[in-house]
């Protein structure tokens, strides 16, 4: 109930204070030559400059170009409460007054297209550096990988296959050390395997079997 007291009382309290001040410029606007339906024009030119004003600070936040069209208006609202409270003989009003009266259509004009029309400015907000995403590195494996897992691009080389050793006879042995003597003696290197080869007419084989004995 209290609430809405106060709400009714301010309300009651603005429209009071609207009417005095929409009367005291339609009556400062009709001193300076306005008259007709031009005079009742002007005070509704300046409240709807006002609110504009104050509803762009409203709005989009404090700005340079609201508070210079808000103290405009309310400057215009407040010397025409000044003036009609016998400051000035309307009467025989000042050259100033009627020129600030005539030419005040062009400035609220001015004022209200660029309240309408301009936009706020950009706010800036802080960037940092944007941090680099976390990239887990791979689980690295100790265990050496089983041949049955080997995948099949990097194919595992076969061992090469050990022949078995030639038999070789016993009499074939004692030539071939009588062979090697000989062949020391004459040219006094040790015989081998290839030469070795030669002398006894067998292969490859069996010359190097003999040569291993004969080590």
């Amino acid at each position: 109930m209290t609430s809405k007291l106060r709400v009714d009382a301010v309300l009651i309290q603005a429209l009071i204070a609207g009417a005095l001040s929409f009367a005291h410029l339609h009556d400062l606007a009709a001193a300076a030559g306005q008259t007709g339906w031009k005079a009742w024009a002007y005070p509704v030119s300046v409240d709807l400059l006002l609110v504009a004003a104050w509803r762009r600070l409203r709005s989009d936040g404090s700005s340079r170009l609201a508070w210079c069209w808000f103290l405009v208006s309310l400057f215009a609202s407040l010397g025409a409460n000044v003036a009609t409270a016998g400051f000035l003989d309307l009467a025989d009003p000042p050259a100033w007054l009627r020129f600030g009266i005539a030419g005040w259509p062009a400035v609220a004009f001015l004022g209200g297209t660029l309240l309408a029309h301009s936009s706020a400015p950009p706010v800036e907000t802080e960037t940092g550096p944007v941090p680099e995403p976390l990239v887990e590195p791979e689980p690295v494996s100790l265990m050496p990988t089983p041949p049955e897992y080997v995948a099949e691009s990097e194919p595992v080389p076969p061992e090469p296959a050990i022949a078995p050793a030639a038999p070789v006879p016993a009499a074939l042995v004692d030539h071939a050390r009588k062979v090697a003597a000989d062949h020391l003696t004459r040219t006094g290197r040790p015989i081998d395997t290839d030469a070795l080869r030669a002398r006894l007419g067998v292969p490859a084989p069996m010359a190097d079997a003999i040569a291993a004995q004969l080590a």
